[in-house]
C-alpha cells in the first residue's frame, strides 16, 4: 500500500510541473488586477479557478480508475503496465525536446488557435462560475502530458480498497494542485506577478527538465517493477 501511495504521489508531482493551468491562473490574474478588480473578488475568480482544476482532475482520474477496475476484475495484465511504461518514456523525451517553444517567454507546445482562445477566455472571465470553468479548461487542455501519470496512478489504484482508492484521488489532486496553491498562496499575499513570471521564465528549463526526467523514471521504475518482475516470476513458476 505504502508503495502505490509513493507512486501516486509522484505521478502527481510530475502532474504539478506541468505548466499551463499555472499559465492560465497567471493570466486570469493579471487581467483582473490590471482591470482593478477589487482583491477579494480575485481571490474569488482564482479560488473558483483552482476548485476548477482540482474537480477535474480527480474526475479524470476517478474516471480511469473506473473503467481499468471494470474491464480488469483482477491485477492489471503486465502489458498493460508495459504500455504505460512506454508511454512514460515518449512523453517524457516529447517534454524534453518541444514543451516549451523556442521562444522568450513561457510560451508552451499549445497550438496557436487553441492558445489565442484560452488567452481570450482568461480575458473575459469576470465571475466566478467563469473561473471555475477555465480551471476545468485547463486540466483539459493538458490531457496529452498529464494522461500518463494519471493512467499508471489508475493501474495502481484498482488494485486497491475503496476507500483507498479515494484517498488515493484525493492525494493525487492535492499533490498536482501544488504549483497552483503556490501561486495563489503568492498572489493571495499580494506578490507581483511580474515577479512571479520572472521567476517562472528564468526556471522554465529546469521544470522542463524536471518534468521529463520525471515521466523517464517513472517509465523506468514502472518497467522494473511491474514488467520484468511479473515476467521473471511467471518464467521462475514453470
Amino acid at each position: 500500500m505504502i508503495e502505490s501511495f509513493a507512486i501516486v504521489a509522484f505521478a502527481a508531482l510530475i502532474h504539478a510541473s506541468f505548466q499551463l493551468s499555472v499559465s492560465m491562473f497567471t493570466l486570469l490574474s493579471g487581467h483582473a488586477i490590471g482591470a482593478k478588480t477589487a482583491h477579494k473578488k480575485i481571490l474569488r475568480l482564482t479560488s473558483g479557478f483552482l476548485l476548477g482544476a482540482a474537480i477535474m482532475t480527480a474526475l479524470l482520474l476517478g474516471f480511469l480508475s473506473l473503467v481499468l477496475q471494470n474491464i480488469f476484475t483482477d491485477t492489471p495484465p503486465a502489458v498493460l503496465w508495459a504500455v504505460s511504461s512506454g508511454l512514460l518514456f515518449g512523453l517524457g523525451a516529447a517534454v524534453w525536446l518541444f514543451y516549451y517553444r523556442r521562444e522568450a517567454g513561457t510560451t508552451l507546445w499549445l497550438p496557436r488557435a487553441f492558445a489565442r482562445y484560452l488567452g481570450e477566455r482568461a480575458k473575459s472571465t469576470k465571475q466566478t462560475a467563469e473561473a471555475f470553468g477555465l480551471g476545468l479548461s485547463s486540466v483539459v487542455g493538458e490531457l496529452l502530458f498529464i494522461l500518463a501519470p494519471l493512467f499508471v496512478s489508475a493501474l495502481v489504484l484498482v488494485k486497491l480498497d475503496p476507500l483507498l482508492q479515494l484517498a488515493g484521488i484525493g492525494i493525487y489532486s492535492l499533490i498536482s494542485l501544488l504549483s497552483l496553491l503556490i501561486v495563489y498562496s503568492l498572489v493571495g499575499s499580494g506578490h507581483k506577478l511580474s515577479r512571479i513570471q520572472k521567476w517562472r521564465e528564468e526556471n522554465k528549463h529546469f521544470l522542463q527538465f524536471s518534468a521529463g526526467s520525471g515521466l523517464l523514471v517513472l517509465g523506468f521504475y514502472i518497467y522494473v517493477t511491474q514488467v520484468v518482475a511479473t515476467t521473471t516470476m511467471a518464467y521462475g513458476g514453470l
